[in-house]
């Protein structure tokens, strides 16, 4: 019996081949309040959080495994609007070397100081210009996986948005809350919430010997220079984690999971 043909939407006011490649840039981002998340995984993430799916931009190469013939179906059975395109045109919006014929293109979540709920713990990550978009999706998804709080964005820091980092935090940039703020907002929210500022820094007290605080913000600094000048003037405490000292520094993904797990202990 011939399957039958999966339905494709399409609406005229909206090319979203023309959206998919526009949104390579950090400008159309924030102007439209919109991403891309590409690739199966991505997309499948997207679809079970509380975020919105606008649309997608499919090439037949999503049609070469059940896995992706589910996720069109998926796509159909929820009424997102999907635009076919061929291979190459595809191409033109990706983003990856080795696609797999989706783009979807999700709602940037409205999500601010003001509208966190801070529990009595509190164990916050702060990023301080962090410049790789492969290691801010990798401190996003840590953030997560040891339940911090937040993770609070500060500028030079690459945008959270960007489809490499949507990418490497394997979904939990859709799900773990990740705001975007100044210094100057940081330190009224801080204040106000009463949770303290500590530091990661090689020249800090070794974490074996410190008691951590029930509410806590580290701030992981930037992958080649450390802690800015503006971080280094409002942290209260700094901290280090001792590593052989034939290892000149560890990864700053892999270091804020450690003092993250030791904030929780």
């Amino acid at each position: 019996m011939e399957a039958s043909p999966i339905p494709c939407i399409h609406r005229a006011a909206v090319d979203l081949l023309t959206l998919a490649r526009d949104l390579k840039r950090r400008k159309a981002r924030e102007r439209r309040g919109v991403f891309v998340a590409e690739g199966v995984r991505a997309t499948e993430e997207l679809l079970r959080s509380q975020i919105k799916c606008k649309g997608a931009v499919v090439s037949p190469q999503l049609s070469s495994n059940p896995r992706g013939v589910s996720l069109r179906v998926a796509l159909a059975d929820r009424g997102i609007p999907v635009r076919d395109v061929t291979q190459a045109e595809f191409l033109s919006a990706s983003d990856t070397e080795t696609p797999q014929g989706i783009l979807a293109i999700g709602e940037i979540p409205d999500r601010t100081l003001d509208s966190l709920v801070v529990p009595a713990r509190a164990h916050l990550l702060i990023l301080d210009a962090i410049q790789d978009p492969g290691n801010l999706g990798t401190l996003i998804r840590t953030a997560a996986a040891f339940a911090a709080t937040a993770t609070f964005v500060l500028p030079g820091t690459v945008d959270p948005w960007n489809t490499k980092v949507v990418r490497s935090s394997m979904g939990a940039l859709f799900r773990h809350p990740v705001i975007s703020c100044t210094w100057e907002e940081l330190d009224v929210f801080l204040r106000r919430e009463a949770i303290q500022l500590w530091g990661s820094s090689a020249d800090g007290e070794p974490m074996a010997v410190v008691s951590f605080p029930e509410r806590i913000a580290i701030v992981a600094g930037n992958e080649g220079n450390g802690l800015s000048d503006s971080a280094r003037a409002r942290v209260s405490r700094l901290i280090s984690i001792p590593i052989d000292p034939s290892v000149e520094s560890l990864n700053v993904a892999v270091a804020a999971g450690i003092l993250l797990y030791g904030a929780r202990q």
